[in-house]
């Protein structure tokens, strides 16, 4: 991990819902933790050569301790199924300090909408918004109530009441609808949105029909899916000048490895940032959900873990 690691110790461990763990983490040495931002998340170190980033779903204020929501992914690499077997009360673990790529602006109304296990850094959110009495409404959207995690904690926040819960199995009129749920975007409302991509792209979707600037939509991927389509080119490693081929189907992160160089990776599916590095030659072709489309169009950036390249050679600050 490049940022400063912090030793921590399972305080607590909880079956919260079907598939959904909640960790507590304590400081090892009994000291406070570093304060967090809502909508931070830590890298959290599974095995070696296994990292993962996981939200921040606790109150900003308390430093006693760190609240991780961890669902069991199907389709696991390795990361959340090795959390879900391995990591019990008592267990020390290496985290990284705080890291905050979903920040909250401050705005006359604000709509937290959580799909799933999306829910955890707008738990942060909401905690801070109450707390600085903010006005907001929080959308937890889940397949069904036996899946969504949290819910007695929603029940007996102090913000209880800024909490709508819409269920996939539950009737027509508590589904979220956008048209009714969010208030006009000319009163100056900001939207955050987290969950699986597909509902994301339909909440963002709807609330650009209902005429939500780009600027008051804020969005963070939890995972997607990675297109690695596409055929063979080269990287230049500009501080060495040595040439990688990258395969068709191949990474560049797994191309570098291949020749020794080692990339930093956590999500390894374009929505963390992790990888993120400077292009001074050639054409990326953009395959993440981090960069805005601005950025993407700039060339000078991409990340290495999924996306490719439009032109034959690309030179890399590397």
């Amino acid at each position: 991990m490049t940022e400063t690691s912090l030793r921590v110790e399972i305080a607590d461990r909880r079956q919260a819902a079907e598939d959904i763990i909640v960790l507590d983490l304590i400081p090892v040495e009994g000291t406070t933790l570093p304060p967090f931002e809502p909508g931070a998340h830590v890298d959290v170190e599974i095995g070696p050569d296994l990292v993962r980033q996981y939200s921040l779903c606790g109150d900003p204020s308390r430093t006693d301790r760190y609240r991780l929501g961890i669902l069991l992914d199907p389709a696991s690499r390795g990361g959340s199924a090795g959390i879900h077997a391995q990591f019990q009360v008592g267990r020390r673990v290496t985290i990284s300090a705080p890291r905050n790529n979903f920040p909250l602006a401050s705005a006359a109304a604000t709509v937290l909408v959580g799909g799933g296990i999306g829910i955890t850094p707008l738990l942060a959110m909401a905690h801070h918004l109450h707390a600085v009495g903010l006005p907001f409404r929080l959308h937890y959207c889940a397949r069904a109530r036996a899946k969504a995690a949290f819910l007695a904690e929603l029940a007996e926040a102090p913000y209880a009441d800024s909490v709508r819960l819409h269920f996939d199995d539950g009737g027509p009129d508590q589904r979220l609808d956008p048209s009714r749920d969010f208030p006009a975007p000319s009163e100056g409302a900001h939207l955050y949105v987290c969950g699986p991509t597909g509902f994301m792209d339909w909440v963002i979707g709807s609330a650009t029909k209902l005429g939500y600037p780009d600027a008051q939509v804020h969005k963070e991927y939890f995972g997607a899916e990675v297109d690695a389509s596409g055929g063979a080119f080269e990287v230049e490693l500009s501080r060495s000048g040595r040439v990688v081929p990258v395969a068709a189907g191949q990474s560049i992160v797994a191309a570098l490895k291949t020749v020794g160089v080692r990339v930093e990776v956590s999500c390894e599916q374009g929505v963390c940032g992790t990888c993120l590095c400077d292009v001074l030659e050639g054409v990326p072709d953009h395959r993440d959900s981090y960069l805005t489309d601005d950025e993407k169009g700039g060339n000078d950036q991409m990340m290495l873990c999924c996306s490719r390249a439009k032109t034959p050679r690309l030179v890399l600050d590397l």
